[in-house]
């Protein structure tokens, strides 16, 4: 298991669009990829999930990765925050 935290810069937060991008990337991978927010845990590879956590712009999440390809997929979805979920 790996994590990382990264925070959301998206100025609207992880609403459908970024959320989607999000899911999108998560989905590359076999690993279990989800992220902690406050005191909710969501699964990355669920739009529903992810928009149910209410991340909005600045918020800290904290990527959790388990599996066999779990480095590579924090990597990328480090990535995929950092570069602004297509916004």
């Amino acid at each position: 298991m790996v994590s990382a935290k990264v925070a959301i810069k998206n100025p609207t937060g992880l609403h459908l669009r970024p959320a989607g991008i999000l899911c999108r990337e998560a989905m590359n991978f076999n690993s279990v990829v989800s992220f902690r927010f406050k005191n909710t845990t969501a699964n990355a590879k669920s739009v529903l999930s992810v928009l149910g956590a209410c991340v909005k712009s600045g918020d800290e999440i904290t990527f959790v990765c388990e599996g066999e390809d779990e480095e590579e997929a924090l990597v990328a979805m480090v990535k995929a925050v950092e570069d602004g979920l297509g916004e």
